[in-house]
């Protein structure tokens, strides 16, 4: 079953969007994605800092 997640506190670092979403068990998960075409980076974190962070230094593959 797809996890459907409403997303608050949404910001973007570059071509990463980083939002924060409550889990299945109720925990909160901070969420950093790319959203560049083709990139499909995507990764979830306990923690704001750590999704941030991600963000900052992700680079997209060269195709």
């Amino acid at each position: 079953m797809p996890a459907n997640r409403h997303f608050r506190n949404v910001i973007r670092i570059g071509p990463v969007q980083v939002g924060t979403a409550y889990d299945s068990r109720g925990h909160e998960k901070h969420t950093a994605a790319c959203t560049a075409p083709r990139c499909g980076f995507s990764a979830d974190y306990d923690s704001r800092a750590a999704a941030e962070l991600a963000a900052r230094t992700h680079h997209c593959p060269v195709r």
